[in-house]
């Protein structure tokens, strides 16, 4: 399966630890990436400097479903799931 255009849900639900260029600390869940391009796409992709996370998350149907809003809500809840207390 490719990305869906407008989308970029796998940059805003998830949190990511690792550093993001702009974002040293990495970002928390439901923050928008600051490489998130005004256009859903990520200005990193197929660079280096490109977290290891992202490389990692590939779309799947039951991850990005039909829409948007699907796939948003199925990785909120997916980092809740596996959120550290």
């Amino acid at each position: 399966m490719n990305c869906r255009p407008d989308c970029g849900a796998c940059c805003v639900a998830p949190s990511i630890t690792s550093p993001i260029p702009g974002m040293p600390r990495g970002k928390p869940a439901g923050v928008p990436c600051v490489q998130l391009l005004a256009d859903f796409r990520c200005a990193l992709f197929g660079q280096p400097e490109r977290p290891h996370f992202c490389g990692g998350l590939q779309p799947s149907l039951e991850m990005c479903g039909t829409q948007r809003t699907h796939a948003i809500s199925w990785l909120t809840d997916l980092e809740q799931k596996t959120r550290y207390n």
